[in-house]
Order: C-alpha cells, then structure tokens, then sequence
C-alpha cells in the first residue's frame, strides 16, 4: 500500500486516509464524513480545519458522488495490488426511521422493546451524523422516560442496560434537563433505584446510571437538590466502594459535592455513613481525581459535629489525610489542611493530638510551610500548629528556636 501512490485529492485532510464517504462543506473542502463529523461534533470545533473560515455544526456536508465514484473505481483497477474496494455508504438515518423505533418503547412486547433500543445503540455508536439525528428525534427523553416506566413497575427490564448505554452517546442536552424534571419528577428516583438493583452486568449498568445521574443533577435547576430524600444518598453510598467503574465513582463523587452545600443533605450523608466510606475507598485505591473530590466532600461533611465524629471513628482517617498531604495535588493539600484545621478547632481531644503527632500529621504540616504554597494555606497550617504548641512541644518540629518565632510563640 505504501509503494502505491494515491490521488491527493482521494485523501482525507484530516485522516490523511483514502475517503469512503467524501462530503464537501460549505467552505468548499471536501473530506470523509467521519472525519469531518467527528471534528465538528466530537471535539466542538466551528471552523474548517483547511480553510479556518466559520463552519457552523449545523451546516450542510454535502455527498460528493462524483469524487467517490472515481475512488471506488480506482480502488477496483488496483484490486491486484491490495486495494480495498471502498463499499457505497448506507443512506444516512432519518428521523422517521428513529421515530418508528421510538414507538416500540411504548409497546407491551419486552423483545420489541429490547430489538429497538439495541437497534438505537448501534446507531448511536455508529457515527457523529447519526447521534444529531437521534438527538433531534428526542431519544435521549423517551430512554429516560423508558427507564422511569421500569422504575413505577419496578421491573428490573432487560433493556435498562441498553437504555443506559445509549444515554452515554446521546446525551440528554443541558437545556432539556430542567423541562424533563418539571414533566416527571420521578425521574432521579428512578436513576436512584438502578442503583439499588441487582442484574446481569451490575456494574456497567450502575455506571451508566449515575453517569446519567450526574449529568441531571449538574445541569439541573439546584433547587432539584433540595428535594433530595436520604434513599438517594443511601444508594450513592453503597455503589462507592465496589458497585462501579472508576468513571462511575467519579461521576458519584461529583453527584455528592454539588449537593454538599445544603445543610439537611450533609445531615443525610453523614447518617448513611458516607464520612466513613469515603475514608474507605481513599485507604483502598486513591486516584487523584477521586481523591480530590472525596476531601471536598469530606471538608463539607466535617463542618458538622456528627461528621467530625464520624471522621474520627474510622481509625485510619488521620493517617490518610497526612498521607496525601504534598503527595497528590495543591487541590488535595488545601483541601486536607481544611478538614485538619476543623478537626484541631473543634474536636481536638488529647487521644486525637496525640494520633496527629504519633502519625505524622504535624511533620507534614511543618514540612508544608516550606513548600510552595499560598500564603492562606500556610497561614491556616501555622493555626493549628499554634493551637496545640503545648501538646505538641516535644515533637521535632518544634526543637528549633527559628521555628517558634515563625509561629509566634
């Protein structure tokens, strides 16, 4: 194939392969479908990769017949060589067609059902032109309301899998979200509810779920997180520690912060014992992301007595914040210091200074106030340094006479 040369206008400018579905966009550059689809809606761009001139997403990519029968037939003339007939592309997707399948959702028939939203999920993950298309249908409304059907029938229904799956390609738009929450408010609830379910393939079910979770609750109105119910909560918890992918637990930890902010559902958090497992999973397997967002939580969860409480319950939670102090992100470090300065503030009994010195809590905050750090954060670790001198004189940290005027003291 490298020995052969091409026609430099049978190539893709952006693929830089031989085109199979060559379309021309109003700039007047002709590229493969795929690629230029992929460009516009994929990676968001509205320019013309070639001529940098505006190129909406919503503007016309039309077929150039022409080019793609001079392709086919040189790909045949040189067959011999190795060359690959390039096939006739399949009409696009139209929306009637989508509309049909639509339909069979709301049918009794459980196959009819499973057939088409398999049959959407193909065509979702089968090109750019096709999830516009099933997005301008309204699929992402009818596989949610197809879901909450589930949900009031509570039937754990073959096709929750594939409904799932298909709102990770077509994604419910940001500007639906508040119209689909205001026409069934039972919508959360039953996201909720897949979460409690046990089925074939639970975790990538569950992920999906509260990738889709995630993505209402962001989106959404936040008066929406006020009408939060501790079930909710409960069911996030639970899927934390083993119930999801690592994207799933993302999406979950995510779900958590946004509704941190209100106090009655830090209250609900803190009694299903979310304090507790986010201390687990940060002790089974941190990953920087996750970490981040559970000390967020954490900080937020520790502004309550109940919460610190809870936090110092768990005989590891000291040692995991000193641990991840300038080990993992500044975000991390800031974070960490906030929930220490909470706990040194307001729960700061002799057993729990004591288990700052003996697991190293104040070493790494000393070692911080050498680091490069904002002023604030150093700041806040030099309190609670200052705050507990007394009990901590004889640690090394304090041995240098330098170190006590720092502080102050």
């Amino acid at each position: 194939m490298d020995e052969i040369e091409v026609p430099q206008y049978f190539i893709c400018p952006i693929s830089l392969q031989i085109m199979k579905d060559p379309v021309t966009a109003i700039t007047g550059i002709t590229y493969d479908r795929d690629s230029i689809e992929h460009w516009l809606f994929s990676n968001k761009n509205t320019t013309c990769p070639v001529t940098k001139q505006p190129l909406p997403r919503d503007s016309d990519l039309t077929p150039n017949h022409t080019l793609r029968r001079l392709i086919q037939a040189w790909c045949t003339q040189n067959a011999s060589l190795g060359i690959d007939r390039i096939p006739t592309p399949k009409p696009p997707l139209n929306k009637i067609q989508v509309l049909k399948l639509l339909k069979n959702l709301t049918v009794t028939d459980p196959n009819l059902k499973l057939k088409s939203l398999r049959k959407l999920e193909l065509l979702a993950a089968e090109n750019e032109r096709n999830k516009k298309c099933l997005l301008e249908a309204g699929v992402p409304k009818a596989t949610i309301f197809f879901i909450v059907g589930c949900f009031i029938k509570g039937q754990i229904h073959e096709g929750l899998e594939e409904a799932l799956s298909l709102l990770q390609f077509v994604k419910v738009p940001a500007e639906e979200v508040n119209l689909l929450l205001a026409e069934n408010d039972q919508i959360l609830d039953s996201l909720a509810w897949v979460l409690g379910c046990e089925m074939e393939n639970s975790i990538a079910v569950k992920s999906h779920a509260v990738l889709v979770l995630k993505r209402i609750i962001q989106k959404g109105d936040p008066s929406v997180l006020e009408r939060l119910k501790v079930e909710f909560f409960d069911k996030i918890v639970k899927i934390l520690r083993n119930g999801v992918t690592q994207k799933g637990m993302n999406a979950a930890l995510h779900v958590l912060l946004r509704a941190c902010p209100w106090g009655r559902n830090r209250i609900m958090m803190v009694e299903i014992g979310a304090v507790f497992e986010l201390v687990e999973i940060e002790l089974m397997a941190p990953e920087k992301r996750n970490t981040e967002l559970a000390l967020a939580i954490l900080f937020h969860l520790c502004s309550c007595a109940n919460g610190r409480a809870q936090f110092l319950s768990h005989k590891g939670s000291i040692a995991m914040l000193t641990d991840r102090i300038l080990k993992v992100s500044a975000e991390v470090d800031e974070r960490a210091v906030f929930v220490l300065s909470l706990i040194s503030k307001f729960s700061a009994t002799k057993m729990v200074l004591q288990d700052m010195l003996n697991v190293g809590t104040v070493s790494k905050l000393c070692m911080l106030l050498q680091a490069d750090h904002a002023k604030y954060l150093k700041d806040k670790a030099i309190e609670i340094l200052k705050s507990h001198s007394e009990v901590w004189k004889n640690s090394p940290c304090f041995s240098d006479p330098s170190f006590h005027a720092s502080l102050g003291i």
